[in-house]
């Protein structure tokens, strides 16, 4: 069956300014992980259902997809990201930085998630493996009741390690079997997974 016309794949809402100039820039760096054009389109619109939201991206990258979470968000939330790569992580500051919603962290993974385990949030964008394949645990108890967690990349990847499908499936086995949340799973883009707190 044909598709409708108006029902193609390709993205038609507005691009955040910001993005040409962040994506130009992560191809001059060689970061070859950025998060799928159409799963960034689905970031922001899922951000504008948290007004007063209080967000958080695990792997900041070069900032592509923060920028698109930032531009589906009110002027009332926040988010913080981090990441661990000072070189990709500056080229986010550059073009976001003065974004007064965002707060950008130069941090390990584990380390963020052990020091902040009291925080809250409405929105968990999981773009790395803590949160996802590492501390899933400790992630899923700061999502607030009704709050929103994404994962992307899960349809095999060119870059995915030997081994890493027992583990994408581990996960997903996972998540399905978790009483306190309810989740699709979605074989679009990258492949992703939204899931909402009980």
């Amino acid at each position: 069956m044909e598709k409708a016309e108006n029902m193609k794949d390709e993205v038609t809402q507005g691009i955040p300014q910001t993005y040409m100039d962040i994506d130009k820039a992560t191809k001059a760096s060689g970061f070859t992980m950025a998060s799928d054009i159409k799963t960034c389109s689905l970031l922001k619109t899922l951000a504008s259902t948290k007004p007063s939201g209080r967000f958080l991206e695990l792997g900041t990258g070069t900032g592509l997809s923060t920028a698109w979470i930032l531009d589906g968000m009110d002027s009332n939330s926040s988010l913080i990201s981090f990441d661990n790569d000072v070189k990709f992580l500056n080229i986010a500051r550059k073009f976001l930085g003065g974004d007064q919603r965002l707060s950008l962290v130069f941090s390990d993974g584990e380390d963020w998630v052990n020091n902040n385990l009291e925080l809250k949030f409405d929105y968990i964008f999981a773009d790395t493996w803590h949160g996802k394949y590492l501390l899933l645990d400790e992630v899923l108890e700061m999502l607030e009741k009704g709050g929103i967690y994404i994962v992307d990349d899960m349809l095999p990847q060119e870059n995915w390690p030997e081994g890493h499908q027992e583990k994408a499936n581990n996960f997903v086995d996972y998540l399905e079997s978790r009483s306190d949340l309810v989740l699709t799973k979605q074989n679009w883009a990258s492949g992703l997974i939204i899931a909402v707190k009980k």
